[in-house]
């Protein structure tokens, strides 16, 4: 697809997105990414200029939730937009083409915008044997993601399983499962969104700020953006200043109180889903009465088991 960003309204209206849907977007991306002189008005502006910038999306080892994180979000959708700022060339789950005139997309891109494109990697990479446990039109993964990553832009690891492993690593980890930086070590720009599912808001800021600044987030130890891995999740919980649950259903945990004694890990836990909040903002897992089960940290599978505690 071409890179040219032309009449970028236009292409929004035929989706059904006004130009007030696009500030609004514009407007929270601006609020979690909280960088200064970054405004909405100069999102807008800048996104509505901006080439569309090449997307390589790769699925392993996965579930498909991440995907699915991206496409369920809606008023507007957050999926809409960025396929209009962005020219999605590779994407199995969401592509046209099949066999050879899928893998052709995704070369294509490879070839022609070498440093140019963004490449984005949901799911594990399995590693053992030479990555036989994972092949993609007779190729396998840990190659695919090595040739595709390596010239890529950058690499955004979206989800526990494309960071640090996720369940596919979990013990005894017969398939050798690894996350981008163990696979592909040396990967330009390497950002890692953990979560399972990561939440697309956060993938939507990296990518706006991106096209916005031309610079990508400040990034923690682990390759996380700051601004939403920077704080743990307890420090801003509605719950942390009630007394502690001791059994679910009871009345402590239905008027709010904390969930720590439950098994909650939340302490522990890197994220900002209570500010950025699930299934249209509507709410997130604590707020809806279950235990943080630290699913952004790395080895969450292993670490952070039994989930559940006491009156589980």
């Amino acid at each position: 697809m071409p890179l040219s960003n032309q009449d970028l309204e236009v292409r929004l209206a035929r989706r059904g997105i006004s130009r007030r849907d696009f500030l609004k977007l514009c407007g929270a991306i601006s609020a979690v990414l909280a960088v200064p002189g970054v405004t909405a008005d100069r999102i807008a502006t800048a996104l509505a200029a901006a080439p569309r910038t090449p997307l390589i999306w790769l699925e392993f080892q996965d579930c498909t939730g991440d995907t699915e994180s991206f496409l369920r979000a809606s008023n507007p959708s957050v999926a809409d937009i960025l396929l209009e700022l962005f020219s999605l060339n590779y994407h199995e789950t969401l592509m046209v083409p099949a066999g050879p005139l899928a893998e052709k997309g995704r070369l294509d891109t490879v070839a022609q915008y070498p440093g140019q494109y963004i490449a984005i990697v949901e799911g594990a990479i399995p590693t053992g044997g030479n990555g036989v446990y994972c092949t993609i039109g007779g190729r396998s993964a840990l190659d695919i993601a090595r040739e595709v990553c390596g010239k890529a832009l950058a690499t955004i690891a979206v989800g526990t399983c494309a960071t640090s492993g996720g369940w596919p690593k979990a013990l005894p980890n017969p398939t050798g499962a690894a996350g981008v930086s163990v696979a592909v070590p040396g990967a330009p720009n390497l950002i890692n969104m953990p979560g399972c599912p990561m939440n697309v808001v956060n993938l939507a800021s990296v990518l706006v700020q991106y096209q916005t600044t031309k610079s990508w987030p400040q990034l923690d130890s682990l390759r996380r953006p700051v601004f939403a891995y920077g704080r743990p999740i307890h420090d801003s919980c509605p719950r942390k200043e009630r007394d502690e649950v001791k059994n679910y259903g009871a009345a402590d945990h239905l008027a709010g109180g904390c969930l720590k004694s439950l098994g909650c890990r939340g302490p522990e836990t890197r994220a900002n889903c209570h500010q950025v909040l699930w299934n249209d903002q509507t709410n997130w897992c604590v707020g809806a009465g279950h235990q943080c089960v630290g699913c952004t940290e790395a080895d969450f599978w292993d670490r952070f088991d039994p989930f559940y505690r006491n009156g589980g």
